[in-house]
């Protein structure tokens, strides 16, 4: 993990990942405005029996660490909530079926992933039953500009980005004309 991911500024040459999208969204819990979320979602997890194996750490300004949680289970926040930071919660399963249960009880769906070998008929199973708006298959960076950008549940309606993004934008019409003989 320390090998692949290298903060900093997103033009600096070697950055994998850079800050939080902005310092509002460092502090985006309601009723606690200055508490980061991210911070908030690992120390839930950390107080119902979960690990930090890596990261962890708010770092200075709007930076945060990669985060990789073990031991997680499903009444952690960070399975129930749409976490905007590098945060891997990791949840153990024993079948497929009980990954998909897993994944499609949160009320959010912007987007999900799938990591397997079986590269046929299991990416394409997985990749249909998750109740997301954007499905990755062994790949963590999913946004190109020629992707459509958008989730279902509570991330959202909608789409944006690529053609289909101007869809919001057009008003479409069905004109049926009859009778026009040359």
């Amino acid at each position: 993990m320390d090998a692949e991911l290298r903060l900093g500024h997103g033009s600096e040459p070697g950055t994998t990942q850079g800050p939080l999208i902005n310092p509002r969204a460092v502090k985006v819990l309601i009723h606690t405005p200055s508490v980061c979320q991210v911070t908030h979602q690992i120390s839930d997890a950390v107080s119902k029996g979960a690990k930090v194996l890596k990261g962890g750490k708010r770092l200075e300004g709007s930076y945060m660490e990669p985060t990789l949680l073990a031991d997680v289970t499903t009444d952690m926040l960070c399975t129930r909530e749409e976490t905007f930071g590098p945060l891997l919660p990791v949840i153990r399963f024993d079948k497929e079926e009980e990954a998909l249960a897993i994944a499609n009880a949160c009320n959010v769906g912007l987007a999900g992933e799938c990591i397997t070998l079986n590269l046929y008929s299991q990416m394409w199973r997985v990749a249909e039953a998750l109740e997301v708006g954007i499905v990755g298959v062994n790949e963590g960076l999913l946004s190109t500009p020629e992707a459509t950008f958008g989730g279902v549940k509570q991330s959202g309606l909608g789409r944006e980005g690529s053609k289909y993004g101007i869809d919001e934008y057009l008003e479409v019409k069905y004109m049926c004309f009859g009778g026009l003989k040359p």
